[in-house]
């Protein structure tokens, strides 16, 4: 497994998914910069992270939907390559139209940074395969704009499809208004593309991945990942 992992001016989450992929799965990992036109030969996982790039300047990952680099990644998705957006990288993902939707200010009009109960809603991805349906998960959010929006026709759609992979719960796995961090639709939390390869989360799974970091439910995400590309996947 090679993973790549793309720099923007502005990223502040990216050492800590270098780290997070490198310890829990042992594998190669490289990093990239925002103005490179082509990623690593062999590439099998590319992840944008989390941090601020371009400063959220106009709206939160709109720049840096248009950086150098972008062509290649929306390329490597076309091909069934993997990726992986993590709150900004979210952010950057919905910003270039590699999946729908947008993400707005919270309801609270302010930055919330806190560990998060997420409810896993579909496991057959390649993100959530060796995770039970319906296991609560506690990884820690950290943003000012994370309320999933889009239209009503679009948002059945996506629900219809199997489209919505986390969602924001309770401990007891009660994805209600309590449970509900930021005010996302239906409590949406991460979404996967209709050819099951994009998938953007909010919540930050490297920084629940380690015992000493107060939580390991992040390890099963990376390994899930594993497991699906020495399965064959691609």
């Amino acid at each position: 497994m090679k993973t790549a992992v793309v720099i923007f001016p502005g990223s502040n989450c990216d050492q800590d998914v270098i780290h997070a992929v490198r310890t829990t799965l042992g594998t190669e990992v490289a990093e990239v910069w925002h103005r490179e036109n082509d990623l690593p030969s062999g590439t099998d996982l590319v992840i944008l992270p989390g941090g601020f790039s371009y400063g959220d300047y106009l709206r939160s990952g709109a720049m840096a939907a248009r950086s150098p680099v972008m062509k290649s990644v929306a390329r490597h998705g076309g091909k069934g390559g993997l990726i992986l957006g993590i709150c900004n990288g979210f952010q950057v993902l919905t910003e270039a139209r590699l999946l729908p939707g947008v993400l707005l200010p919270n309801r609270t009009l302010s930055f919330i940074c806190r560990p998060c109960f997420l409810r896993v809603e579909n496991t057959a991805t390649p993100f959530t395969n060796r995770f039970p349906k319906g296991q609560v998960v506690q990884f820690p959010i950290a943003h000012g704009d994370g309320l999933y929006s889009l239209p009503e026709d679009e948002l059945k759609a996506l629900e219809d499809r199997g489209g919505v992979v986390f969602r924001y719960a309770s401990p007891e796995g009660i994805a209600d208004d309590n449970g509900n961090p930021n005010g996302s639709l239906n409590n949406i939390a991460g979404i996967i593309s209709p050819e099951g390869n994009i998938l953007g989360l909010m919540p930050h799974p490297e920084r629940a991945s380690e015992a000493l970091l107060g939580g390991e439910d992040g390890c099963l995400f990376w390994q899930s990942i594993l497991s699906f590309l020495e399965k064959g996947g691609r």
